[in-house]
């Protein structure tokens, strides 16, 4: 998509001024946002095969969800393109009533039928984002039947197995799987029955607050004000995103006032602002954990004593003192922080002596050599220092072994590897079947059995008894026997010693420039642009 050279002339005439003469102090565009982030992890738009959290954040503003989190209360759930839902009584059922009037940006009407399309498509192409979809029974041969439009207006979604409707419901407002398209214009724009595939990668079709005039990979996202917006139009006329990787640029230029959001800093740089009157920050709770991963493979880890040596060898509060500052907040549950079910810390603490006699009661009095995967970047790679420091206090040596995500995470999803310092876990729903599923479920230990998306599997650790708890709470009709069911996991998981060790719940630290206005980021990802001015 390209848009006339005159436009780009005039969006980037200030911002490039000001970083080709340091010495000059001006003020970013004052109907413009310009957000400086890293790019370099952004490979598609496809609502269907995006994954990341800085696409989120972009198609968020280009297209829109049945329903969303409430930005301030994340346990709430508010309408978006539905104005209203309901769940029959056997919590079979999901009926969706949409708003009248909605178009696109194309000016096609929205209908339910682009709802139901654009939920089937995920299914049919079948990539990385319709693994949630497939966990709650949905496939390719079963989803025209089961999400359907009962007319314009109405949408019905019939789950092919017993779950937790508030599950789906998260999903829908939460997933970079869940936004509308328009079924007209990606059909008008598929090559060989590809669904848009291939045209999505660059493109949108949505009906958000913003329209994509061009993408530049590794360089820029221009947006510009949907004036038909449903919502009312937004505040400010464009959005400008910007590839920037180095913390110290970004720091430079946001205390400067050339950029008015920076993304993706360092530790230190955004410390050196915090007593800046010229920006502010603002802190965002993520659903992914930071955790250290033990592979039950290993003889050594096979066994519970073991385990337990590890978990007791783990500094969790000098990592998070020292380390964490900006990336996490310490969290030893495999729950993310604030949800009802999820129990307090246990309150585990490096100690050495402790391990030194689980690992004798094991025959390994002197420790042994394991190794440890991570990406060389921090804070992983600091957490796997102070871990590699903490081990060999107990005689277990372990060797450092760093590479990219596919060399890191690949080990681990084909089951060879030691110990691995990692992230992950459920994301943005604020459910605890999604964590769960992902760090602890493991419904088939075999290697066969290839079930990648479990990182439980992964780790191989098996146990059928929080199998059974975890199938049985996802079901549960009633909230107080389901919250207890929950809590039931934790306690059983704290006594097997599970393979997946959390230490610190994911943070993000964005920088705003002072006169930017009602920024709110969201906890999903999906920050929305639209009410968002410069006070000035």
């Amino acid at each position: 998509m390209s848009i006339l050279p005159s436009l780009w002339a005039r969006v980037f005439a200030a911002t490039l001024a000001i970083t080709a003469v340091p010495a000059v102090y001006a003020k970013t565009p004052a109907d413009q946002l310009i957000v400086g982030m890293s790019m370099i992890n952004l490979l598609s738009l496809d609502p269907a095969a995006a994954t990341g959290l800085d696409v989120s954040e972009i198609n968020a503003n280009l297209y829109d969800m049945l329903l969303v989190q409430d930005v301030a209360q994340p346990d709430r759930l508010v309408p978006a393109l539905a104005e209203r839902w309901e769940v029959s009584e056997d919590r079979k059922t999901l009926t969706f009533h949409l708003r009248s009037g909605v178009k696109f940006q194309s000016g096609n009407p929205l209908s339910a039928e682009d709802v139901a399309w654009s939920l089937q498509r995920v299914l049919k192409l079948n990539l990385a984002l319709a693994s949630t979809w497939k966990a709650y029974g949905f496939s390719a041969d079963n989803v025209e039947s089961t999400m359907r439009a009962t007319d314009a207006n109405t949408f019905v979604i019939e789950l092919p197995r017993p779950t937790d409707p508030m599950l789906v419901l998260n999903t829908l407002a939460t997933s970079p799987s869940a936004f509308v398209l328009d079924r007209k214009k990606v059909l008008e724009n598929q090559k060989n029955n590809d669904l848009g595939a291939a045209w999505l990668v660059t493109h949108a079709a949505g009906s958000g607050a913003f329209v994509l005039n061009d993408w530049r990979a590794n360089d820029v996202i221009l947006m510009t004000r949907f004036d038909g917006y449903w919502g009312g139009p937004a505040k400010l006329k464009r959005i400008v995103m910007r590839n920037m990787t180095e913390s110290q640029s970004l720091r430079l230029m946001i205390e400067r006032g050339d950029l008015d959001i920076a993304k993706g800093m360092s530790a230190p740089d955004i410390e050196a602002l915090q007593s800046s009157d010229k920006v502010r920050t603002q802190t965002l709770q993520r659903g992914t954990l930071y955790y250290v991963a033990l592979s039950v493979k290993q003889p050594m880890f096979a066994d519970a004593r073991v385990r337990k040596a590890v978990r007791s060898l783990i500094d969790y509060q000098g990592i998070n003192q020292t380390v964490m500052p900006h990336y996490g907040l310490i969290n030893q549950r495999p729950l993310p922080l604030g949800l009802p079910a999820r129990l307090p810390d246990p309150g585990y603490r490096l100690n050495v002596e402790e391990a030194k006699k689980l690992l004798a009661e094991a025959g390994y009095p002197n420790g042994f050599k394991t190794t440890i995967r991570v990406l060389a970047e921090p804070p992983f790679i600091n957490i796997a220092s102070n871990l590699q420091s903490t081990l060999a206090q107990a005689g277990i040596q372990a060797s450092i072994i760093t590479g990219t995500g596919n060399q890191i995470y690949g080990a681990m999803r084909e089951r060879s590897f030691d110990i691995i310092v990692g992230r992950g876990g459920g994301g943005a729903e604020r459910h605890p079947h999604s964590s769960l599923r992902t760090l602890v479920y493991n419904p088939d230990n075999r290697d066969e059995a290839k079930l990648s998306n479990f990182q439980g599997w992964r780790t191989s650790f098996y146990s059928p008894e929080l199998n059974q708890l975890i199938e049985s709470a996802e079901v549960e009709p009633d909230a107080a026997k389901q919250l207890a069911d929950y809590r039931k996991v934790q306690e059983q998981l704290d006594q097997q010693v599970g393979a997946i060790l959390p230490i610190s719940q994911m943070t993000d630290t964005v920088l705003i420039y002072g006169d930017v206005v009602d920024y709110q980021g969201h906890t999903a990802a999906t920050t929305r642009y639209k009410d968002v001015y410069k006070k000035r």
